[in-house]
């Protein structure tokens, strides 16, 4: 079912977060008298506003008197008086009050209404024009003895912005771009009430604990190398158990979908990324690659589809033939800007568990309809994780490829399929891809944040651009619907999210240490070689087939206490330890996450099932 607008409240959120910025600004403009103003807009969760205090640097020391003075605005609970006045006594207000930034944006305004400023939000220009005929006068809001050039909205009072807390400051170029002047950016957020408040907080110590960056590093996942490169993960064993049993599982389902394995050069000549269309929309993302034997200019694949494409058109295709169906998980590299780089949540190396689909239109709704059963196997059945999905449809821009005919026609279908498969969904004009819309599943993890996941779109621009036929039953030759999808997306990704999810303590089927073994002491070595010999021929049927046991012995000369501590830090999920009189009765102790049992070794391997 689709998902309803924005309720009422979460418009009085967005006028509260803002008149906190303007209260924010009103104490820097109490404690720094000189300072000058940026723009201050509502951003997730809360607010900033962009100041220049000349040599003043602030600091999170800063906040306290920051916030005091915020709160001595509140208790007052003065009005925001709302007024106008015409553009020119707005710049000499503006000089007046030494206020340069506010003087650049007025005479941006005067020269030429709203389309010099796209590049900022418009709630903090005084807009009283429409579109972008040239405006003639701008609002400003006045709360106590702080006035702004401001569109609004606010609440009545400065008494009336709930709960809120001054967070971080960062540097932000005038405008973002770093040929103008630094800023400060003072960032705060904002909640209805002081319980939320405390509540999204709780959640942002949540997150710190389960920030992937910090758990890849603790239980040896992954790493990064200055001599190889920012964004270029490198994955230790541990990491790499990871990706291959989440590759293996997607396809798994791939291939019980009834698609094909191939296999796809790192290389091409950028000559394919012109028919595509990428180079015209992503060739500054591209590495470029020379060869020292040929004039070929070519580029490391920062995608997949164009070249399933030439494997589809190596040979001629009849109706009887499709659908027609390839997957590959592969790795494809797009030159990221260096300070976009975090983790894995944003690499140059993103690999990809893709696959492409050429279809009859009569089996668009089939083969679509497969594809969502699989993503909610995995992130339903398997990972536990609640699904949403955002229709991502075009918008009146001119990004776009192919007749707006194919788009209304593609459009109509994405949501007749989100319909006809009962997904929960909401549509989003200006997310879709450049060649065909999609559907982007949403999943929400442990602390209630929403991520992207997988993908399934739909594309009738490709096979126009690479002329991809088969002959019809009427003789004719027809152009095929192509499918991309994606299960897990960019695997790096996945990754940050499902570690952070996790915060680490992986399902026993999925970790990369599974079991370790612990000995009391060296008598009881002859009975572990008997455990070892019963997981050795253990194999666990799902999710994925055949998935072996991976298990260590921790036989060390050192205090059980010690290496339950090291096994518990380490998030193994199942921790056999062996003592004497576990021998004597032919058992184990087995300690997981829910407590600890004994088993008897005749039990373990169906114990081991059941998890």
């Amino acid at each position: 079912m689709a998902e309803d607008h924005k309720p009422p409240e979460q418009d009085n959120l967005y006028a509260m977060r803002h008149s906190l910025a303007h209260i924010m600004a009103t104490a820097v403009q109490h404690l720094w008298p000189e300072a000058k103003f940026g723009v201050g807009p509502v951003v997730e969760n809360g607010f900033y506003y962009d100041v220049d205090l000349g040599e003043t640097t602030l600091s999170e020391a800063d906040f306290g008197k920051i916030e005091k003075e915020m709160r001595r605005n509140i208790g007052a609970n003065l009005p925001f008086e709302r007024f106008e006045k015409p553009i020119d006594e707005a710049l000499a207000w503006a000089k007046e009050r030494g206020q340069p930034y506010k003087e650049e944006l007025l005479n941006d305004l005067k020269r030429a209404g709203t389309t010099v400023v796209k590049d900022l939000d418009v709630s903090e220009l005084g807009l009283a024009a429409d579109g972008d005929s040239v405006v003639e006068n701008v609002s400003f809001y006045k709360n106590g003895d702080f006035t702004d050039l401001c569109r609004g909205p606010h609440v009545a009072s400065t008494g009336a912005v709930g709960a809120f807390k001054l967070m971080r400051v960062a540097g932000a170029y005038w405008r973002g771009k770093d040929n103008n002047p630094q800023m400060q950016r003072l960032y705060g957020v904002a909640f209805a009430t002081k319980e939320e408040l405390e509540q999204y907080l709780h959640l942002l110590e949540e997150a710190k604990k389960r920030d992937h960056r910090k758990l890849g590093k603790e239980l040896d996942l992954f790493a990064f190398s200055e001599l190889v490169g920012g964004g270029l993960p490198l994955f230790t064993p541990r990491g790499t158990v990871l990706r291959e049993k989440l590759t293996a599982l997607a396809e798994q389902l791939r291939r019980e979908s009834g698609f094909q394995r191939v296999s796809i050069p790192h290389i091409t000549k950028t000559e394919l990324y012109k028919v595509s269309g990428h180079w015209d929309k992503f060739g500054d993302e591209l590495f470029l690659v020379e060869s020292q034997e040929t004039s070929d200019n070519l580029a490391l694949k920062p995608m997949n589809c164009p070249h399933h494409n030439q494997i589809y058109a190596s040979q001629p295709r009849s109706y009887k033939d499709l659908p027609i169906k390839y997957y590959e998980t592969t790795t494809v590299y797009r030159d990221e800007k260096t300070g976009e780089l975090g983790g894995l949540s944003r690499v140059r190396s993103i690999t990809q568990d893709d696959s492409h689909a050429y279809v009859r239109v009569d089996q668009v709704a089939a083969v679509v309809g497969d594809l969502v059963k699989d993503v909610n196997a995995i992130y339903g059945q398997v990972l536990g994780m609640p699904l949403r999905a955002r229709l991502s449809f075009r918008d009146d821009s001119n990004k776009y490829l192919g007749e707006a005919v194919l788009w209304d026609q593609a459009q109509a279908t994405i949501r007749e399929l989100a319909v006809s498969n009962e997904l929960n969904f909401f549509e989003a004009e200006g997310e879709a891809a450049f060649y065909g819309p999609k559907i982007d599943f949403m999943a929400s993890d442990a602390l209630g944040r929403e991520h992207q996941v997988a993908t399934v779109q739909l594309d009738f621009v490709q096979p126009e651009r690479f002329k991809l036929i088969y002959n019809d039953s009427d003789g004719q030759e027809k152009q095929p619907v192509m499918i991309h999808c994606a299960l897990l997306g960019s695997i790096e990704r996945f990754l940050s999210v499902y570690i952070e999810h996790t915060a680490g303590w992986f399902p026993f089927w999925l970790a990369p240490e599974q079991i370790r073994i612990l000995t009391i002491n060296d008598t009881v070595l002859p009975y572990v070689e008997k455990i070892t010999s019963l997981l050795d021929s253990v194999l666990l049927m799902k999710p994925v087939k055949y998935n072996e046991l991976r298990y260590s012995v921790d036989d060390r000369n050192e205090s059980l206490g010690k290496k339950i501590r090291e096994a518990t830090n380490m998030k193994i999920p199942v921790q056999l330890i062996v003592g004497p009189k576990d021998v004597e009765a032919g058992e184990v102790s087995v300690r997981t996450q829910q407590g600890e049992q004994k088993v008897s070794l005749d039990s373990l391997a169906a114990f081991l099932e059941t998890l």
